[in-house]
């Protein structure tokens, strides 16, 4: 997978990027990542990427030209067939696992657009970008934070960058719901108690069903939301279900 970032503050980026998974990542060439600055593409001696808004109000907008012609450079230097624009904004759909699941299956190369100021002028949405991505419903002050949030999410996905494979599987989200309770040495606690006995039970079915159990009832319990999107097997209902009368 390549990213390419289209972005204002390039060292925000590159820097961030280099560190834990993502940063090793890049060294072993398993992604590449780029950053070009639209301040590049300008034409006049201030190298304006923004200007005022017509029809007035507040804040500034950036310029169409100057982000066209990055994207255009892009797309050129590279010519990768299976490519994306996205554009991080707030009127965007919001990013969930599946969106980037389903992403790293048809694109090798996603040219990731951070604004800045009021917004982006739509001509550069409407013409330019395949698709406006969001964080969420709330503001931030540019895109980079959006831009980082999904190179780390993709990264993980792709094979050979994790060291376990079935770590990305059994993330939350992975599979519609949260995850499941963790713990590690050591076994007690005084200030906190102790690890749940049937992990140490050795008994690797018993496990995996506790773990399912909690993990039911860990999205029920605090993102109820998510299960109206998740059709359970007979045997989650079931799980859930006796979560529900454990804690009553």
């Amino acid at each position: 997978m390549r990213f390419d970032v289209i972005s204002l503050f390039p060292e925000m980026v590159t820097k961030a990027a280099s560190y834990g998974v993502t940063g090793k990542a890049i060294e072993n060439k398993l992604v590449a990542l780029s950053v070009w600055n639209p301040r590049d593409y300008t034409h006049d001696k201030h190298r304006s990427v923004d200007d005022r808004s017509y029809g007035g109000g507040p804040g500034m907008v950036m310029k169409y030209q100057p982000l066209a012609d990055a994207v255009d450079d892009v797309k050129n230097n590279l010519k990768i067939k299976n490519c994306k624009v996205i554009c991080l904004s707030p009127q965007g759909k919001p990013i969930n696992q599946s969106l980037l699941s389903a992403t790293i299956t048809e694109v090798d190369q996603l040219i990731l657009v951070a604004g800045r100021y009021e917004g982006i002028d739509e001509r550069f949405i409407e013409t330019v970008c395949d698709d406006e991505w969001s964080l969420g419903d709330y503001i931030i002050s540019g895109g980079e934070l959006g831009v980082l949030v999904i190179i780390d999410a993709i990264t993980r996905l792709i094979p050979g960058v994790l060291g376990d494979e079935n770590s990305a599987k059994q993330d939350s989200y992975s599979d519609g719901i949260l995850d499941c309770p963790h713990y590690t040495r050591p076994e007690q606690l005084v200030q906190a108690g102790s690890v749940p006995k049937v992990l140490l039970s050795g008994n690797h079915a018993e496990i995996a069903r506790w773990r399912m159990k909690q993990a039911l009832g860990r999205t029920w319990h605090r993102r109820a939301d998510l299960l109206k999107y998740k059709k359970l097997t007979a045997m989650q209902d079931a799980l859930l279900e006796e979560f529900k009368f454990e804690v009553k």
